[in-house]
């Protein structure tokens, strides 16, 4: 991911919101906005959530392999999506851990017993950012 430029890296840095898109057993997509952190380094996104969300009861139904998932954001003419694998970490390192990224690029999330971490391992970058 590092070759894809500062423009790409700031466009991730700045504070918008995303979607996030699932499928449902039945194939239908499920998108709802989140937050999203990318570290462009080890090439995983994330998002915060509660267990019992639909996003991540989807995401931990799919199994060890995980999920193919994207998340989208958009500024105008400025586009990305980063597809991938997604799977569930509940390690409380894992949560502690994303919550200091979501702190960083949005605002300290509101305290959850029940948040867990969906993590993308990315695969494909799109857009023109």
């Amino acid at each position: 991911m590092a070759g894809l430029g500062e423009g790409f890296a700031a466009f991730w840095r700045e504070r918008h919101l995303c979607t996030l898109t699932t499928v449902r057993p039945d194939g239908t997509p499920h998108v709802v906005p989140v937050g999203v952190t990318l570290d462009l380094r080890t090439g995983i996104a994330r998002v915060i959530t509660s267990r019992g969300s639909h996003k991540a009861r989807l995401v931990a139904g799919a199994g060890p392999e995980g999920a193919a998932v994207a998340v989208c954001q958009v500024d105008g003419r400025r586009w990305s999506t980063l597809e991938g694998r997604a799977v569930i970490r509940d390690e409380p390192e894992e949560v502690a851990d994303a919550e200091r990224g979501y702190a960083e690029r949005y605002r300290p999330p509101r305290p959850n017993p029940q948040r867990v971490v969906i993590e993308i391992r990315v695969t494909r970058v799109l857009g023109n950012a």
